[in-house]
């Protein structure tokens, strides 16, 4: 079974199968779903997580892309013990989450209102929300637009961006560049994207350059690659293995032979339990693309909820890894646009740092939420 379709409605969703999911190492926790109304009057299932007390305060944890709530596995323990409770939602499109099938259902602002609703529909109050990447960008809007449930805010790897003033060369050289031929390979994209921050893996590039020219790389590879190796690129940037192991990966990832492959690793296999073939993979394939490093249709909203952490009382907590070049430059402009913002020491660990620095994160995460 490679999903279903519900019949006589605009959105084509996609599910899968609870089977996928049974026997992943460190996530052997229930599922909780929740059922929404979108748009279209199209049915979503929302899937997360829910451990911890009852009756202790309430950490609301965002993933981002190309992930799911897997990603929070070895924190939750640590959260745990110290009486947190844990809420991780899987974003529509990944995870346990119904997968809508086509690329136009997916948009920052679509994304926003499904979590928005799968808030209301739980009724959750009285939050502290921690986000990263996608689940920064969607998870902050959210609390700007419906701020009364939450009572901390913390974030980090992730921002607000608002770019409203992209010179029209580079509006012009990112499009054009999203329309090429070019075939892009995991490693030459991840080249390019480990530039953002002026920190070239080759002596000879020149450091200076717009942000959105390095990450268009990342927008493209995504799009164009239909089935996107979504468990070797998390394995690339959780896991320490041996040049071999990665290359053996990614030799049966390209003959179309990650099935057998010997090189699969357990964390390969959870962030490919989610997607049973290709079709499955839209959201990681098309989210990357609305995230505005150009001046699109999320410019108000974006405006609206900087604003709103202009004067926000509440307290937050920005924790960067530090050493994650997609992020480096955007801890600066978080403190700005919210002046109430405290900022964490650096930790480490990359972009998923809830991995790889899973005790250190929660650490920090448990002294915001109890001081």
């Amino acid at each position: 079974m490679s999903g279903f379709n519900y019949k006589g409605i605009e959105m084509k969703v996609l599910r899968t199968p609870d089977e996928r999911f049974n026997n992943l190492k460190e996530y052997p926790f229930q599922p909780h779903y929740t059922n929404i109304k979108t748009h279209d009057g199209s049915t979503l299932r929302i899937h997360h997580i829910d451990e911890g007390p009852r009756d202790g305060p309430i950490l609301l944890a965002m993933h981002g892309q190309p992930v799911w709530s897997y990603l929070y596995a070895r924190m939750i323990p640590f959260l745990v013990k110290a009486g947190i409770r844990v809420i991780a939602p899987d974003l529509p499109g990944y995870g346990k989450s119904d997968k809508p099938a086509a690329r136009e259902d997916y948009s920052y602002q679509n994304q926003v209102d499904w979590m928005g609703e799968w808030l209301k529909e739980n009724n959750f109050s009285n939050l502290t929300f921690f986000g990263q990447d996608w689940g920064g960008l969607i998870g902050l809007r959210m609390v700007a637009q419906d701020p009364d449930r939450f009572i901390k805010v913390s974030m980090g790897n992730t921002g607000l961006p608002y770019n409203p003033d992209v010179p029209q060369e580079v509006i012009e050289k990112v499009k054009e560049f999203r329309a090429s031929n070019l075939k892009l390979t995991p490693m030459s994209m991840q080249k390019e994207v480990m530039q953002m921050d002026g920190k070239n893996l080759s002596k000879d590039s020149s450091p200076t350059f717009h942000p959105a020219l390095k990450f268009m790389y990342w927008q493209k590879f995504c799009w164009d690659t239909k089935n996107l190796p979504i468990g070797f690129i998390s394995s690339i940037m959780m896991e320490k293995r041996s040049r071999v192991s990665l290359m053996g990966q990614y030799i049966f990832e390209n003959l179309g032979l990650a099935k057998i492959s010997p090189f699969t690793s357990d964390l390969v296999k959870a962030y490919e339990a989610p997607f049973p073939d290709p079709s499955f993979k839209m959201g990681p394939r098309a989210m990357p693309s609305h995230v505005p490093i150009l001046p699109d249709a999320s410019l108000n909203a974006q405006k609206e909820a900087r604003e709103f952490f202009k004067t926000s009382t509440k307290p937050f907590l920005a924790v960067f890894a530090g050493d994650d070049p997609v992020t480096n430059g955007i801890e600066k402009d978080v403190l700005e646009m919210a002046p109430n913002a405290k900022s964490a020491p650096h930790i480490g660990g990359g972009h998923f740092y809830q991995w790889t620095r899973a005790e250190q994160l929660s650490d920090i995460l448990i002294s915001f939420i109890k001081e």
